[in-house]
Formats: C-alpha cells, structure tokens, sequence
C-alpha cells in the first residue's frame, strides 16, 4: 500500500503543527518572523549592492538621479538644522534659490522618523547615512509585513519572515524605492495600514490607528495615500471574502479612525498640498499604458526599467501566489475573491481614470506606476493564503508552474528582458524542485532534516535571486541616469572656502556654476540661485528664466547665474569658481581647485522709485537685467550673423533665430561690441560648445535642447578686443538655435556706477533671523523697498510702524512700499496652508482627546480595560 503524497502534511510532520495567535506563543511567531524578514532583506540589499560594486562596498556609486540631486542634500539640510546650522529655519531655506519654502520640501523629502537617523552621522557621511535609512527602510518594511501575514491566516513563522522578505525585496522596492528613500515609508504603510485596519473594525485600538494614520501620512503623504487605497481595497476584500457583515458602526469608526488621522497631519500635508499649487508646473505627459509584454516581463527576475509597472516578487513568492486559483486546500471563495483582487489590481494600472485615481488625480513625470507596491503586497499575501496551512500540493503547483512558463514565454519580447533573466528564473524554479524532492525525502525517512533543508533552498534562493536583481538594477541604473560623486575632497574644499568667505547676511557668496548637483547650495553651503525641488517656485524659475538662468528638469531645477550684473542685483559679494567636478568630466583634474572672486554688491535691501506703471519683463534677458538692475549696461550688437560649418548663413528658425544642426566642425558667430566691454552669449537651446577668439582661454559649455526639456545659462565669453570685432565658434553636440539678440556687451564702468548708486539708497543695516528680515534704510527713503529675494507666496511686510500685509513684487521680487517716509521695513515669512492645516491639525487633536477621554471614563464606570 503506497502512502499518498501529501505536501503540506509532509513539511508540518518535523515540526509541531501550526497554533492560531492566540495565548503567549503569538509575539514570540511574530517577533521571529519580523526578525527574520529583516535580516534576509538586509542581506539581500547589502549582497546585491556589493555584487554590483555599489557605494559603500565599491567604487560605482549610488546617488543617480533625484537621490544625488534631491534626496542626499534634503538630509543634509536636515541634518544641519538638527544641530543648529546653517541658514534660515525649518520655514525658510536661505541657501537655495536666494531664499525658498523649506516647510513643503521637508514634508515632501525628509518627514519620515527614520530620517532622523542623519544626526547620528558626521556630516560629510551624509550619503552612507542616507544609504543606512533606506535599509532600515526597507527591512522595516519586511518586518511588518511579516508581522501581518499571520494575522491573516495563522502559519509557519519562518514562511511569513520568508515573504515578509519577498515583498521588501519586491521589483518596484529595488528598482525604484532604493534611490526615492522617501517612497519607502510607503512600503512600510501598507501592511501597518492593514494591521491597524483589522484591529479598528473588531472595535479596538481607536487611538492607537489614528496616530499611526498620522505618522504614515507624515512620513510621505504620497505613498501613504496609495497605501491607504491599497488597505482599504485588502480589507474590503477580506470582510467579503468572509461574509462579516460590516455595520455601519465598524466602517465608522474605520473611517473615523483615517479622517483623524489625517487631520492630525494636515499642518504638513496642507503646506505640501499648497506648495505643489505654487510651484513651477512640471511636464504634462499623457498616460499611456506599457505593452502586456512589458507588464509580464517586469514579473521576472534580473529586468529593469523606470516606466513599467515593477512586479517582481521572487520566483518561489511567485509561484506561490499562482498556486492560490488551484490550490484545493484554500476555501473556492478566498480562492475567488484573491484572485479577482490581483486582477483588478493590474487592470486598474492600466486604465488611464483608475491609473489617476492612484496617484492622486495627477499624472506623474518620470515613473507613472508608483502604486507597484500595492500590487507585490497583493501576491505576497496570495502567496502566503495558499502556503500558510502547507506547502500546496501537487495539484496546485503543476498548473502553477505551467501559468508561470506562459508568462515567462509571452515575456520574451519584452524591452526589459536580458540575457540572465532566464538563467535567474530557471534557479529559482529549480531551487522549488529541489524543496518538492526534499519535502519528498522527508516524508519517506520521517526525518526532520531534509525538511529543514528545503526550507534553506528556498530561502537561499529567494535571497539570491533577489540580490542578483539588485545587482542588476544597480548596474542598469547607472546606464540610464545622470549620477553624481558622494561627498569627497572636492566638496569638503568647497564647504571650508565658503565658510571662510561667507559674509551673511550683508552679502550672499554663491557656490557657483560647476556644481557637483543641482542642490550644491544644501550640501556645501553658500546662498545661491542653485535649487532643485518639486516645489521648486514659479516665480523662482520664471524670474532667473527671464534674466538669462539655466533650467533642467523641465524648469523645476535652476542653475547659479556666472554673471556680474545679477550678482548685483541678488546682493552676491563673493562667488566660488571651482574646477570641474572628475566624476562628470574626465579630461577634469583629479584634484580640484577652489577660489573665491569678491566684488561690491549692494546690500540685501535696495530702494527703487515707485511712480510709474509697473515695469516687465520683455523677451531680451540683457534688457531684463538692465530693468531689475535700474540701469543701462549692455549693447546689443546689430550686426550679429551666424555662419555653419560650410561658411553658408545659417538657417532662420520660426522664433527669429539660427537653427544649428549638430556637427563636429565648428560654426561662427561673428558680431562688433565695444572693444574692452565683456562678452555674454544667451542660447538657451544650444547643447554645445562657445569658445571666443583672443587670449587663450576654455570653452564655455552649454547645455539646452530644442523642444524644451534644459534651459542652457547665460555665459561670459571674455573681453571684446579693441577693434570690437567679435569671433565665436560653435560647436554644436545637438541640433539647436542661436537667437537673433544672442550676444549682449557688457559695460563694466556703468555697471560699477549702478551698484554704486544702489548701495547708497540701500539698506544700512540688514538682519536675517530663521524666516524674518528686517533692515534700517537711509532717511527720506521714497518708493519701493525691494529686497534681493523671489517673491515667493507667504511673505508679509511692514513698512516702518505700518501694518504688515502680503509683500508687494517688484519683477518677481519682494517689494515693499515705502508709506510716508519709513525708514525701516521688516517681513515674516509663513508657508502657505500652515494656518489652515494647522486649524484642522488641533481640531482633529481635539477630537481624538474627547474620544479618548469619554471612553475612558466609560470603561472606568464599568470597570474594564481598554485598548488606547
């Protein structure tokens, strides 16, 4: 008589069968699992990053993208306000863009509590400590969710550490979350959200699901909105699964539980909320969904792509999942409602209302599948109700198997499929194989180890698996992004030379155009125009555009401006020019050289005439600057002319301008200036080379394209030659225009004049104090008060004993007018959506104590315990 194979009996027979968490056993399953989930996801993390020769284990480094650009120096910021440093408050950040809301940067980059973790670090170990949270991150995020697994279905604690794991380890975690560290709390709030769901419909833990509402939305409002969608959808699906009748009360409460929640979190989020309405508008893309094969390739291991829905769960968290439709074991209406939810779920990714409803009724730039988390959480716990009584049979596993050859077929053409995805995928299937034919071997010899050792391959190769996708991500990254050095000697020079000549807040010293990322200001000090955000602000970017800045990013990043006449206008009295940065040029030297260059600026504080219409801005950014700067300094040439490489004139564009095809054979501008005036050539949309003929010098670099994505900056060329003829070569990388007025000559002696004239009308005395200014002005001051900062919403100034009002603007500056002869004006600085935001923040506050404090007292009248 030969003994029926049966898996799962197989597999519990060396071990005690599994117990419900009921009694004391529970938080000991639990705290194994969590621990166990945490520790496979670091190692993971940590061997794939290492396997990759990814920073801190190798020379390749991390900071690609927005985590160089953004995220490394918000934590620097951070980190200097926590100790007390640095210029401006957690209202306002004087270092970038001449002074820009830090409230909605610090809500939208830095809330989450592990980002607290940067105090612990030296400051020039801010990338490892950046490195550190997301970690931490993503580990938490593991253990949490095998935290919640068994509270779905009680099971063995090392399989719920086991997929706690896969869903930490998830393709959207590894190909987007571990360089947008601040999506990660995210990650973590979808299973917390479940856990704490649960416990709010069985009437329990009230206050308890509130706070963590709060700190969830806190910690990244963004994903924790989609993860709040995500719970909701699991928990729906849970109760009708179950057939529990969900009352009125229960949803109330859960719904109560949320609102409060997010009222708590309202001052932060409100700020966010009003500082997205302020800032520069981003791309407008329209959603479209990627190909099926895409969709089903981002499912194996070893792919990567920035646009297509992330996935991946390990091969054995996957065929898990697959097993959930056959799996006998499993009640047909689990089996059913599971199912239907998965399906839904990537449907919904398709469709372009539902795909919007997941990101907040806003389309996203860059990635547009940031919900992929939601969609790993569903499969790990598909796979987790189909495993969590045993290992499913053979009858569930073989059609499993046979769905997962077809995906893995329909995915052969797929764009992200590389040669050792096959190769990852057949291991982790043989590696299942091999866990069937120990489980197998167990049941024969009725030994507990060969079990044991399944367990081992099965995570071992989870681990591998996972980690070698890593690896790849890592690789495949650095090839499709821009990335950028960690902190190293060059920026430690930069940092020291910037202290040394800072002069705050009687001028400004900017760190200059050789950047080593658009947030340099953050990173090594200074207060310059440099600044990248989401929330970057529209009158920042349109005001440094209209005056000849540079934008990448699509106008979201702005760029420090090389040049004389609005260093005078923006009060900058010294300017750091250092060489190029190695790691983005490398013909660079390989150590860098720092020097400061001072020159008059006048004050902070300048008054300006105040009869007359008000003045704006034309199409000319030379004209531009003469109108900011109350005087005429520039000749523009009339005789300027643009010949291509072949000598012939060169094509006219529609917008007046000389189109320049790419070609490595140089073009020529030729124009008359004053001889002895400098030079500045404006091309916006030119991605090349500039270099002037005379003494020796290098060739200015620009980097704007046609249509617009990067904005290229203004640059000096040098000094005309006395005859005044001017010579420029041109050698364009990309197809780009040269505008008609490109060349503006630049009058040094009117422009000494002009800073002279500004600083005798300006302020006396300036005092800048965390989001406050005031300053003492000449007496018999008449006009406009304007001070060197963009006009952004939240200013409210007062002029002498006047009563403060929102600041007036002055071509996209603060301005204040001077009422009655005031001799004095001071300004406050309050985020947009603070007032409001924090109105709800203390009703809900208020809510949440009257609940509390009602029910305690009704259960002392009753004498039992509650639950907070």
């Amino acid at each position: 008589m030969t003994q029926k194979l049966d898996i799962g009996t197989a597999l519990r027979e060396p071990f005690a069968p599994p117990r419900p968490l009921v009694g004391p056993r529970p938080p000991r399953v639990r705290t194994r699992a969590a621990a166990l989930a945490s520790l496979l996801t670091l190692a993971a993390l940590c061997l794939g990053d290492a396997v990759a020769g990814g920073y801190p284990f190798g020379p390749r480094t991390r900071a690609v993208n927005d985590l160089g650009n953004q995220f490394v120096p918000f934590h620097a910021r951070l980190r200097d306000l926590l100790y007390g440093h640095g210029d401006g408050g957690p209202f306002l950040n004087w270092h970038s863009g001449f002074g820009a809301s830090f409230l909605p940067d610090l809500g939208t980059y830095v809330s989450s509590p592990f980002a607290l973790i940067v105090a612990v670090f030296p400051r020039d170990g801010i990338d490892l400590a950046v490195y550190v949270i997301t970690l931490l991150k993503t580990a938490t995020a593991g253990a949490v969710m095998a935290v919640l697994l068994p509270r779905l279905q009680p099971g063995r604690w090392w399989a719920a550490g086991a997929l706690g794991a896969s869903y930490a380890l998830c393709g959207w975690s590894v190909a987007e979350g571990s360089y947008n560290p601040m999506w990660l709390d995210g990650l973590i709030a979808l299973p917390l959200l479940c856990l704490i769901g649960e416990q709010v419909l069985a009437g329990r833990r009230f206050v308890t699901a509130t706070l963590v509402v709060a700190v969830v939305w806190i910690a990244n409002f963004y994903t924790a909105y989609m993860a709040t969608l995500g719970a909701a959808l699991i928990l729906l699906t849970r109760a009708l699964i179950s057939r529990i009748p969900l009352g009125i009360r229960p949803l109330a409460r859960l719904t109560a539980a949320c609102g409060l929640g997010v009222g708590l979190a309202a001052p932060l989020v409100s700020v966010v909320y009003f500082g997205t309405r302020h800032a520069y508008p981003g791309h407008e893309v329209e959603f479209t969904p990627k190909p099926w094969t895409d969709v089903l390739a981002r499912m194996l291991p070893g792919t990567y792509d920035f646009s297509s829905p992330a996935g991946y769960v390990d091969t054995v968290a996957l065929l898990l999942a697959l097993t959930l439709p056959f799996n006998p074991a499993v009640p047909r209406r689990l089996r059913a409602g599971w199912a239907l939810l998965v399906a839904a779920m990537v449907l919904s990714m398709r469709w372009a209302p539902t795909q919007l409803a997941w990101h907040a009724f806003a389309v996203p730039n860059g990635s547009q599948y940031r919900q992929g988390f939601v969609l790993c959480g569903l499969l790990v716990i598909a796979a987790w109700l189909s495993c969590a009584d045993g290992v499913p049979t053979l009858r569930a596993v073989l059609p499993a198997g046979g769905l997962l050859a077809l995906i893995a077929v329909a995915a052969r053409s797929g764009a992200q499929i590389h040669w050792w995805t096959y190769p990852l995928l057949l291991a982790g299937v043989a590696a299942v194989a091999a866990a069937l034919v120990l489980h197998r071997l167990a049941v024969r010899l009725g030994r507990p180890l060969p079990a044991v050792l399944a367990v081992v391959v099965l995570i071992g190769a989870q681990v591998g698996q996972s980690a070698a996708t890593m690896a790849v991500t890592d690789r495949l990254r650095l090839r499709h992004f821009d990335d950028y050095a960690p902190w190293g000697e060059r920026q430690e020079r930069q940092r020291k030379v910037i202290a040394e000549a800072d002069g705050w807040p009687r001028y400004r010293t900017d760190p200059g155009r050789e950047q080593t990322v658009d947030n340099d200001p953050l990173m090594v000090g200074g207060q310059g125009a440099g600044y990248y955000s989401s929330l970057t602000s529209d009158v920042l970017s349109r005001t440094l555009t209209a005056l000849g800045g540079g934008t990448t990013s699509r106008g979201r990043a702005v760029q420090s401006l090389d040049n004389p006449v609005t260093d005078a206008i923006f009060s900058v009295g010294a300017r750091v020019r250092s060489s190029a940065d190695p790691h983005q040029d490398r013909y660079a030297a390989e150590h860098p050289t720092v020097a400061v260059d001072r020159q008059q600026a006048p004050p902070l504080v300048t008054v300006r005439p105040g009869a007359g219409p008000a003045p704006r801005y034309g199409a000319s950014p030379f004209r531009n600057q003469e109108l900011l700067l109350g005087a005429r300094v520039y000749t523009l040439p009339r005789g300027l002319a643009v010949r291509g490489a072949e000598g012939r004139p060169a094509e006219r564009s529609p917008a007046r301008g000389y189109r320049l095809p790419a070609s490595p054979d140089a073009a020529r501008l030729t124009a008359t200036c004053p001889g002895g005036s400098e030079v500045f050539l404006w091309a916006p949309h030119y991605w090349g080379n500039a270099l002037m003929r005379g003494p020796e010098r290098p060739p200015s670099g620009f980097r704007g394209d046609w249509p617009v994505t990067k904005l290229a900056a203004m640059q000096p060329l040098g000094t005309a030659p006395r005859s005044g003829r001017v010579e420029v070569s041109l050698t364009a990388r990309k197809d780009g225009v040269i505008p008609r007025d490109a060349l503006g000559c630049l009058d040094t002696a009117r422009l000494r004049a002009a800073v002279d004239r500004l600083t005798a009308r300006g302020a006396t005395a300036v005092r800048v104090s965390g989001s406050s200014l005031s300053a003492e002005l000449p007496p018999g001051s008449r006009g406009l008060a304007v001070i060197a900062a963009p006009r952004i919403a939240g200013w409210r100034c007062a002029a002498g004993d006047g009563r403060d009002r929102p600041a007036a603007t002055y071509l996209g500056l603060i301005a204040v007018p001077l009422d009655r002869g005031a001799t004095s004006v001071s300004c406050t600085f309050r985020p947009p959506g603070l007032r409001i935001g924090g109105a709800v923040g203390a009703a809900a506050l208020l809510a949440l104590t009257a609940f509390a404090t009602l029910r305690a007292l009704r259960a002392r009248r009753e004498g039992r315990h509650v639950h907070p």
